[in-house]
């Protein structure tokens, strides 16, 4: 059924594009969800209609159209609503991107400007590392306890972050009054609206220390070499990270750590091939072997297997070494080897020995 943003908004079908605009306004300032008595569900509703009403192409279709332009039917391909986003779980419709725009203003309460004194908060969490570290094949299957070298930015030991010392007298920021933010006014396609910044003087505190940390100059963090020991699970496989929760890059004024990722490359190993948790290897054997049968000396990962090869065995055979494989990652029991047969052909023979050959015909 179609909606009648005309109704929603509360403006006549043949009301400016300006009358809309502040009708909308008027209607947001009422609902927003951050404002005391406001309704989410009202809300959405009301910004559903702007987008189509606020934009003169979409209200002409909507217009034209009715319920089919709602959902996506008219004008031979036309796509229906265009840039919507979502914004802290209860907006959407703008053409603008509410997400970044939050992070400016400290909350949408202050982009229609009912928000209150609210402090931005100076911490942020740090930037995320991420490495290559090569390990052998064995490794890789049995996993390995590896120790790497790292320079990453770390909490300052002396300041625990906060660029200054406890003891360091603090004075009201003058630039925005102790508040740790200020207001500009900024144009968007809904007119003027008040944007709340963290003040750069502050850097959003409201305070200014006197004095800075000696060590870290007053940013809180340094730049150091880490060591770390690291576990390397059994049955890795080429090309998956191993992540390590808060080894990162540290955060700045108290915001936590990045996280550490660990890209796996495993050394190529001539004996073996890994087929997902099986190991693959060929071995050759002779001409009589194959022929009579034998038992033979089979190269695993776990050392020296004997293998049985049955009389009449064919060149390209698979024999299967159960549970000689790699575990399973996270899991129960381990793949098998396979053997793949490869049988020599003799070559440089006797006389003697190629009449033999003729002799048996094969």
């Amino acid at each position: 059924m179609s909606k009648d943003y005309y109704k929603i908004l509360g403006v006549d079908k043949n009301a400016s594009q300006e009358d809309v605009k502040k009708a909308f306004r008027k209607l947001a300032h009422e609902y927003h969800p951050d404002k005391k008595g406001g309704n989410e569900a009202k809300f959405k509703e009301i910004n559903e209609a702007y987008q189509v009403l606020g934009d003169a192409n979409k209200r002409t279709k909507y217009d034209q159209f009715g319920s089919a332009f709602e959902h996506g039917q008219a004008g031979g391909g036309f796509s229906g609503f265009e840039g919507f986003r979502d914004f802290s779980g209860f907006a959407s419709g703008f053409d603008i991107n509410m997400n970044d725009l939050g992070d400016m203003f400290g909350g949408l309460s202050d982009v229609f400007g009912f928000g209150g004194n609210r402090r931005q908060n100076r911490s942020r969490k740090g930037s995320d590392i991420q490495i290559l570290l090569t390990i052998n094949f064995k490794e890789a299957v049995f996993g390995a306890e590896k120790e790497i070298n790292l320079q990453k930015t770390i909490q300052c030991d002396k300041c625990r972050g906060q660029g200054h010392g406890p003891e360091t007298t603090a004075e009201t920021c003058k630039a925005c009054g102790g508040k740790g933010s200020t207001i500009k006014i900024q144009r968007t396609i809904l007119g003027q609206m008040q944007v709340r910044m963290a003040c750069s003087d502050c850097e959003g505190e409201g305070k200014i220390y006197k004095e800075k940390c000696s060590k870290c100059g007053g940013a809180g963090l340094a730049r150091e070499q880490a060591e770390l020991k690291i576990k390397i699970p059994a049955g890795i496989d080429d090309g998956e990270s191993i992540r390590l929760t808060g080894q990162g890059e540290a955060g700045q004024k108290g915001g936590r750590a990045g996280d550490l990722y660990l890209k796996i490359k495993i050394l190529e190993d001539k004996r073996f091939k890994r087929e997902n948790i099986n190991i693959l290897s060929e071995i050759n054997i002779s001409f009589t072997q194959a022929s009579l049968g034998d038992k033979i000396e089979v190269e695993t990962i776990d050392g020296l297997v004997k293998l049985k090869i049955p009389e009449g065995t064919q060149s390209g055979a698979i024999f299967k070494l159960k549970g000689k494989g790699v575990p399973r990652l996270q899991g129960y029991g381990r793949g098998d080897h396979l053997v793949k047969i490869i049988i020599k052909t003799p070559t440089n023979l006797t006389r003697k020995q190629k009449e033999l050959l003729k002799e048996i015909n094969l």
